[in-house]
């Protein structure tokens, strides 16, 4: 988002001081009015059922309009990078701001390849394990462990 000099201006009936709130410029999409001190400069919230008209975050990497059916990951259609292109590709295309040509292609999957073997001390782990338990529990569980030993110390992006 891009700030802007344009301003809109709430008035109320009941009374409550009219207020000046900023509004910015989207780079994509409708441009956004910025509500944040409405409550503190008026003791009122907004009421928008299932978020239908707002933005609850501003984000480099996706953007979404559900009435037109777009979503878009750093300006790239979901569909073309689905059909075009590769999971690594869309990792680095997430993680560093582009797609990679083919050299950074090779070299990321060479780091990614380097970094995939699980540490022997993850089967002590596992074992901890009920019988019964639940795999997906299991999965999600030794994901967030085989994190603390996954990350590269020197990660390039």
């Amino acid at each position: 988002m891009i700030e802007s000099n344009i301003k809109a201006k709430l008035s109320f009936s009941d009374g409550t001081p009219d207020i000046e709130l900023p509004i910015y410029k989207g780079t994509q999409g409708p441009d956004v009015i910025d509500i944040r001190k409405l409550y503190g400069q008026t003791g009122k919230f907004t009421y928008d059922p299932g978020f239908l008209s707002t933005a609850s975050c501003s984000s480099k990497i996706t953007f979404i309009d559900g009435d037109k059916g777009e979503l878009l990951y750093r300006g790239y259609p979901i569909e073309e990078l689905a059909t075009k292109c590769d999971f690594l590709e869309v990792c680095q295309l997430l993680i560093g701001g582009e797609l990679p040509n083919a050299k950074k292609k090779a070299d990321f999957e060479d780091l990614v390849t380097n970094h995939t073997m699980v540490h022997e001390q993850m089967q002590f782990f596992l074992r901890g394990f009920r019988r019964d338990a639940h795999p997906m529990a299991m999965s999600k569980c030794s994901s967030s462990c085989v994190a603390f030993d996954a990350m590269p110390t020197q990660w390039p992006y």
